[in-house]
């Protein structure tokens, strides 16, 4: 899991360039040379290629107080038997790692992961910026989702992109077809964006006040459910060519995520996936989740998704003209008290 081995390092482009040099919209002392705010308390460089292939020297022994941690819990099932590896106070498994050590690791990697986003979110909302987190599993649908949300918009709404994805930079093209400024963030072995990545990301792309940013995260309904970027909202993406027990197979994502788009319905008629149970199971994992059916290719259901982003929107700017409002207040205040004294 990437809280635990931070499996990202020393990968990282953005538009195809190490971002060593780049500099924040904030705290640039915070940033690190390789590029995300991950911490990495392994001395291992974690090449998933080497796992492949059998190591001729025998494995170091693992203390017995040690090795009874990494023991699956075992429960029988109708036809046969499940071993659950999620069941100890890190709800994952690394092989050499204490439960005790990998909790200590993840809350590291993660408690420098918020500080970035913190970062992030301050940078937005002293700009207006409404910015939203879309994850979900590869062919979901969120490139092109995106591009026809672009389309629909038009030129008198300003929309900005991060793409995320390990290689490549095909979907920050497609964005840049539709019509919208987009920067292609490449994380290597790595499995999710960071809020390091996508303040390096935000420097460089420097979206305008009251605007849209559409960060489309790697594609990955797993590890980018821990790791806050600064958005307003997560967004899970759930096309009807999947399954709809999804949500109770990675429950963590449908937990973090406040917006569900239940995507290419269009498709329904050809398929036997069941709307409701699918709703109903991401309601059981997380009662308050907001849920959009939609189809980018056929256009229905867009009109309440356009609708959303505008509403959602319109608060961000809100929000940034009370904080403007307020500190002038203070200002007139500190004025009026300077002529009093003078």
């Amino acid at each position: 899991m990437c809280t635990v081995c931070g499996c990202s390092k020393g990968n990282v482009k953005i538009e195809g360039r190490a971002p060593g040099g780049v500099k924040f919209p904030y705290r640039p002392h915070h940033a690190h040379a390789h590029g995300h705010g991950h911490s990495h308390d392994h001395d291992h460089d974690h090449d998933h290629d080497r796992h492949h292939h059998v190591h001729a020297h025998p494995a170091p022994a693992i203390p017995a107080e040690q090795e009874a941690e990494h023991q699956p819990t075992l429960s029988q099932q109708a036809g046969g038997a499940a071993l659950h590896y999620g069941q100890g106070a890190a709800h994952a498994h690394a092989p050499g790692l204490s439960q005790a050590r990998m909790v200590k690791i993840e809350q590291d990697i993660l408690s420098k992961n918020d500080g970035y986003a913190a970062q992030n979110r301050q940078w937005l909302r002293d700009r207006g910026i409404f910015a939203l987190n879309l994850v979900s599993s590869p062919g979901s649908g969120k490139t092109s989702l995106l591009a026809e949300t672009i389309r629909q918009l038009g030129r008198d709404t300003l929309v900005y992109v991060v793409e995320g994805d390990q290689q490549t930079s095909n979907d920050a093209e497609r964005i840049r077809a539709a019509g919208a400024p987009a920067i292609q963030i490449n994380t290597g072995k790595g499995c999710h964006l960071d809020a390091h990545m996508v303040g390096q990301a935000l420097q460089q792309l420097n979206p305008a006040d009251d605007s849209l940013l559409l960060i489309e995260n790697v594609g990955n309904l797993v590890c980018p459910a821990a790791f806050d970027l600064g958005e307003a909202h997560k967004v899970a993406i759930l096309s009807v060519t999947e399954g709809e027990d999804k949500p109770l197979k990675y429950p963590d994502m449908f937990a973090a995520a406040d917006v569900m788009l239940l995507t290419k319905i269009d498709l329904l008629r050809h398929l036997d996936f069941d709307v409701d149970v699918c709703i109903a199971n991401a309601r059981r994992i997380n009662p308050k989740i907001k849920v959009l059916q939609l189809s980018s290719k056929s256009g229905d259901g867009m009109d309440l998704w356009i609708d959303w982003l505008l509403l959602e929107m319109n608060d961000a700017q809100l929000v940034k003209q009370r904080e403007v409002a307020r500190l002038r207040q203070q200002i007139a205040a500190l004025e009026q008290r300077l002529q009093e004294r003078s």
